[in-house]
């Protein structure tokens, strides 16, 4: 019967990575991600000064996987960039996966032939994902005594810009997630608690824009926020959902995005984190924090995480932890200080 369960999550939706799979918690039970975002590389000095940054960002953490969360090319020729890039993270081998932000496409590929093309890369474990489905993925984290699902990461293609855009912006500037990939996302999660009889594996999401909570938490004076706030959330202005889904679903404890140069906070919103990624890329375009990457650390068979943000010089800056850091205590139960 479980065997039987196993197959039907894995044909569940866009693509699931098989347990053969080799992420996997290390022996002190930890599982290290680095989130690599806005690269906008296009071949010019300014934007070739961002691959030096990914090798000392790399070399630093040495992180078990990295997560590209879009607007890693911005000119063409699409291929030789996107390769530029890419090759230079394959010099470390360390697996990654690569989804989309809304400059990616513009540069003369789809997505598609972009996520193709990234499937060719070594040390890529980028699924297959069949034609007309939406480039959205599952990856599975091994357990570090066994080969047991202990946690899932969610990739989604946020997509770029609704239909009829830049003519027509009735609709806003960004396109949202499709009710189609939220119905995807649940039925994804609740396979996986039968899978595992009612168990909730702990998870993360990915993707490039944010989601319009981000703007509701950033501005919610009572809400936790660690990090730097230095421009507008550039969310959709129509809200399909994803964020309530999760919380129902109640297995993602945080969404991580980027999109937003000079934003790489992380804020508490509905016992749900809200983060950003920091901007990875050189002055191809606006940006005001210096060049850097998020790392966030997994703790194996709790519903925990720290996370902080590397900068490419080496300095490591807003340290936190999920849940700890974002919640208030109850002051009536804490001991005694005694001031002397």
């Amino acid at each position: 019967m479980m065997k039987k369960m196993m197959v039907a999550l894995l044909l569940v939706g866009s693509a699931t990575l098989t347990m053969a799979q080799t992420l996997k918690f290390n022996s002190e039970g930890r599982f290290k991600i680095m989130q690599i975002t806005d690269v906008h590389y296009n071949g010019s000095a300014a934007s070739v000064a961002a691959l030096p940054v990914i090798d000392r960002l790399l070399t630093a953490e040495k992180p078990d996987l990295i997560v590209l969360t879009g607007d890693i090319i911005w000119g063409p020729p699409a291929k030789e960039n996107l390769l530029s890039v890419l090759n230079r993270i394959a010099k470390h081998h360390i697996p990654f996966v690569y989804e989309f932000g809304n400059h990616d496409f513009e540069q003369g590929l789809s997505n598609r032939k972009l996520y193709e093309l990234a499937r060719q890369v070594d040390d890529n474990i980028c699924p297959e994902i069949k034609d007309g489905q939406e480039l959205d993925y599952v990856l599975t984290i091994q357990s570090s005594h066994d080969q047991q699902p202990a946690a899932r990461l969610y990739c989604f293609d946020s997509h770029a810009y609704p239909k009829g855009f830049p003519k027509d912006k009735s609709k806003g500037i960004y396109a949202w997630l499709t009710f189609e990939q939220v119905d995807w996302y649940r039925k994804q999660a609740q396979m996986a608690k039968q899978t595992y009889r009612n168990k909730v594996l702990p998870a993360l999401a990915f993707f490039h824009i944010p989601l319009p909570e981000y703007k509701q938490a950033a501005t919610t004076e009572t809400a936790t926020l660690i990090g730097t706030r230095r421009e507008a959330v550039c969310s959709p202005d129509f809200n399909s959902g994803m964020f309530t889904a999760m919380v129902e679903e109640g297995d993602v404890m945080a969404i991580f995005a980027g999109h937003d140069h000079d934003n790489d906070y992380a804020v508490m919103w509905k016992d749900l984190l809200l983060a950003y990624g920091r901007y990875t890329g050189g002055n191809t375009v606006y940006n005001h924090l210096k060049p850097g990457a998020r790392v966030i650390i997994l703790e194996e068979g709790k519903r925990r995480f720290t996370t902080y943000i590397r900068e490419w010089d080496g300095n490591r800056c807003d340290f936190s932890t999920y849940p700890d850091s974002y919640v208030m205590d109850d002051w009536t139960k804490r001991a005694p200080v005694r001031y002397e």
